[in-house]
């Protein structure tokens, strides 16, 4: 399972070679999950002017198509999230994705966060673009 922080979708829409190649694999078939705070940051970059507002919608509809979005409703994931960034020293929303990924049991992790590269899994990788 592939686990896509919103830094990806970015860098998907700059044309990074390693964000389109993984998009592919997904497009194709391969796992993948996605948080619903990913959604909520696509859309604020969008409302900022950093993302035109039809590739935002395009790219939320494609999310919801091939991924499998992370809704926060579970307690598990909202006490993981606390921990992780306490531990870690990282924003909540970032160890609010980060939990979620844990949970559906992401081996991949595709980021431009820094501080993610901070946790440390055996069978996860933390890929930063």
């Amino acid at each position: 399972m592939i686990g896509l922080d919103t830094g990806f979708f970015v860098r998907f829409l700059e044309n990074n070679k390693a964000a389109v190649q993984a998009w592919r694999g997904i497009i194709e078939g391969e796992e993948s999950c996605v948080s619903s705070l990913s959604i909520f940051e696509l859309s604020r970059l969008s409302l900022r002017g950093i993302i035109d507002p039809k590739t935002t919608d395009l790219l939320i509809e494609a999310i919801l198509t091939v991924c499998q979005v992370i809704w926060l409703d579970e307690k598990e994931i909202l006490l993981t999230g606390a921990r992780l960034s306490h531990g870690l020293n990282i924003p909540a929303i970032d160890a609010l994705i980060l939990a979620g990924f844990i949970i559906f049991n992401a081996d991949k992790i595709y980021t431009t966060d820094s501080h993610l590269e901070r946790f440390k899994r055996k069978g996860i990788k933390v890929l930063r673009l």
